[in-house]
């Protein structure tokens, strides 16, 4: 039987502890999970691609799961899972708006390879209001991010603010 690879892909720009419960749940679907790193053309990253990379490497350690490997990638998705032979693509919902949006692209990944299926893992009710570009957001603006990150991440947000010239009460 052959192993049954899987792809959570996002920005991550930052990692968040939704992001990090959507790869801990969904490790366990697959025997193994891939997190792919992407940049996002409609989106003003805060960290380059490699930086990102990194960070999701380092919480991926922290969460010790075994199973989970962490790549960059530059290519449309369905190209992507052909080419590391994935079979399941995982995708994070935190309202409704996420769900229009994920559901459209479920349908053209389906149309472009129908043996790639999509899975939607709703996040952690504590953890729904999270987002990555409103944890910029509020860092830019002096907020408090400690429950939206971990305190390693968090750590990079402000110094990259600080780098940025914003100041905050952190």
């Amino acid at each position: 039987m052959s192993e049954r690879i899987g792809l959570y892909p996002g920005t991550f720009d930052p990692i968040t502890l939704g992001h990090a419960d959507i790869i801990r749940r969904g490790a366990k679907l697959v025997d193994r999970l891939i997190v792919g790193v992407t940049t996002n053309p409609s989106k003003d990253p805060m960290f380059s691609p490699a930086e990102r990379v990194e960070m999701v490497r380092a919480e991926v350690a922290r969460l010790g799961i075994e199973n989970v490997d962490v790549e960059g990638f530059n290519a449309l998705l369905v190209k992507w899972a052909q080419r590391k032979q994935a079979t399941v693509l995982i995708r994070g919902l935190r309202a409704v708006a996420d769900f229009e949006y994920e559901y459209q692209m479920a349908g053209m990944n389906q149309q472009l390879d129908p043996a790639v299926e999509t899975v939607f893992l709703m996040a952690d009710v504590s953890l729904q209001p999270i987002a990555s570009r409103l944890v910029k957001e509020i860092a830019l603006l002096g907020g408090d991010i400690a429950p939206f990150v971990s305190p390693e991440v968090r750590e990079q947000i402000v110094d990259r603010v600080q780098k940025l010239g914003r100041r905050g009460d952190y």
